[in-house]
């Protein structure tokens, strides 16, 4: 079963402008399919039994594995890691390793 809540690396809940950030990033992805995974992974999870906003979560928790790099690490963008943490939904990308 998927978490209809789950918990992303970020905390974006209390930062309404980051909150947005990501959100608008991964509605601008499914939008323009770049990366086209980010669209496949909301209709996998959804065909999984996941609402919409939940499998927007999920995704969110891939990408803000992506902005904590680009923050705390002063990295780029890693679109290939985006991509396999987005095709191992909904197991989360932070669960079993540390950053």
């Amino acid at each position: 079963m998927i978490n209809p809540h789950p918990t992303m690396l970020l905390e974006i809940e209390d930062d309404p402008a980051i909150h947005q950030a990501i959100f608008d990033t991964i509605e601008n992805q499914i939008r323009d399919h770049e990366p086209a995974e980010t669209a496949l992974t909301l209709h996998r999870l959804m065909a999984a039994g996941a609402s919409r906003d939940t499998a927007l979560r999920y995704i969110a928790c891939a990408l803000s594995v992506e902005f904590f790099e680009i923050l705390q690490n002063e990295s780029p963008f890693d679109e290939a890691r985006y991509v396999r943490n987005l095709e191992a939904l909904p197991a989360l990308p932070y669960d079993e390793t540390e950053l």
